[in-house]
C-alpha cells in the first residue's frame, strides 16, 4: 500500500499562488493515478484535480479550478504536484493526496470512493 505526504499548503492572500507537494512511497506507486482531493469545515471531501499513472499523464479537474490549478508527475521522484495560482477565499480547505488504481492506465477521476490511501493533508487559507 503506498504512503502519501502532502506539504506546501499555508496563508495566501486572494490572488496568490501556491504549490503543493505530494511525496508518494511504495513499490507499486507508479501504477496509480494521483487525486487532489479538499475539505472545508462542514462540508464534503470533493476532487480537485487528478493525474493518470502511465506516462502520458493524463488530468482531469473540477470545473471550480480549471485554469487555474495545474497538476503535474515527476515520475522518477514519486511526486505529485498542484500548481494553484489566482486563489480565492473559496479555495480554503485541507488538501489530501491519494491513490486510485484504474485497469485503464490513462484514467483518472475525482470520485472519493475510487481512491483507496490517503496522505494526512496539509491546509490551505486564503485570507487577506
Amino acid at each position: 500500500q503506498a504512503q502519501l505526504v502532502e506539504s506546501g499548503g499555508g496563508l495566501v492572500q486572494p490572488g496568490g499562488s501556491l504549490i503543493l507537494s505530494c511525496a508518494a512511497s511504495g513499490e507499486s506507486v507508479d501504477f496509480y493515478a494521483i487525486g487532489w482531493f479538499r475539505q472545508a469545515p462542514g462540508k464534503e471531501r470533493e476532487g480537485v484535480s487528478c493525474i493518470s499513472s502511465d506516462s502520458d499523464g493524463i488530468t482531469a479537474y473540477a470545473g471550480s479550478v480549471k485554469g487555474r490549478f495545474t497538476i503535474s508527475r515527476d515520475r522518477a521522484k514519486k511526486m505529485v504536484y498542484l500548481q494553484m495560482n489566482s486563489l480565492k477565499p473559496e479555495d480554503t480547505a485541507v488538501y489530501f493526496c491519494a491513490t486510485g488504481y484504474y485497469t485503464d492506465s490513462q484514467r483518472c477521476d475525482l470520485v472519493v470512493s475510487d481512491y483507496e490511501s490517503w496522505g494526512q493533508g496539509t491546509q490551505v487559507t486564503v485570507s487577506s
